[in-house]
């Protein structure tokens, strides 16, 4: 498994995903398609998929476009109206394969309804990588645009905190240095968030990204991860997980960091 990123638009990440012992690949959230194409022959890989998170234009604006430029390309998603030219709209743990790589959708509503996470894993070498798209941050989530602090904590606590702690994580966006920030606004005296932190400050000061983290990590930094931590709790003046999750959203929407 090969992952490589192509930025778009002012932070977004798109994901080419090859595998490489057939040299298939699959282009996760495709906006930008001449890049995406170019990018693909570069690698040398024939571009079969793409794996769409959400249907916002910043993740789902190339699909169109896609279809038109490249043969037999099968597009899937979890919404049929609000992705064009959608080929197939997957359900929770559905699974398929791009090559010889594993596929697995994971239904993560909330940011929005029909969102979906993709866990993918390759046998031949144990790599494990789960493409969150805009329900899971590096040491953030999503806005709760079209569901509940319940869902999302589903979604991070549940069925994300449960892949393997070594699963490579790829979100949506380069939002690290803010969402660490914050982090240490609710935890400051946590330091797996104050180091890294200073680890993505300078990261981005060299105009690098900060992609990949990995789920074990997100436990120990991500506040959104660790609302069940009495620390959090107490500090967010609560006292459940849920009423936590609900609070730090709010916080965070209006944090100035």
């Amino acid at each position: 498994m090969k992952v490589v990123p192509i930025p778009a638009n002012a932070d977004n990440y798109q994901y080419l995903l090859i595998d490489e012992a057939t040299k298939t690949a699959a282009i996760i959230d495709p906006v930008d398609i001449p890049t995406v194409v170019a990018t693909s022959k570069a690698e040398g890989v024939k571009l079969t998929s793409a794996l769409v998170t959400h249907h916002h234009w910043d993740h789902a604006a190339g699909t169109k476009q896609l279809s038109q430029t490249v043969s037999d390309v099968t597009i899937y998603g979890g919404d049929q109206d609000r992705i064009e030219a959608i080929s197939k709209v997957l359900e929770h743990g559905e699974q398929f394969k791009i090559g010889n790589l594993n596929v697995k959708a994971l239904r993560t509503p909330c940011h929005t309804s029909s969102h979906i996470c993709y866990y993918v894993t390759d046998e031949a070498n144990n790599d494990k990588a789960v493409f969150t798209g805009d329900t899971l941050f590096i040491a953030g989530c999503g806005r709760f645009f079209e569901g509940t602090a319940e869902e999302m904590n589903e979604a991070l606590n549940v069925r994300l905190a449960s892949l393997p702690d070594e699963t490579n994580v790829y979100c949506g966006h380069e939002y690290t240095v803010t969402n660490l920030k914050f982090a240490k606004s609710v935890e400051p005296d946590n330091k797996a968030v104050t180091e890294k932190l200073a680890w993505a400050e300078n990261e981005r000061a060299k105009s690098r990204f900060t992609i990949p983290s990995t789920i074990g990590a997100e436990k120990t930094f991500n506040p959104f991860m660790r609302c069940d931590e009495t620390y959090v709790m107490k500090s967010l003046g609560v006292n459940d997980p849920i009423k936590a999750m609900a609070k730090l959203r709010e916080m965070k929407n209006n944090f100035k960091g």
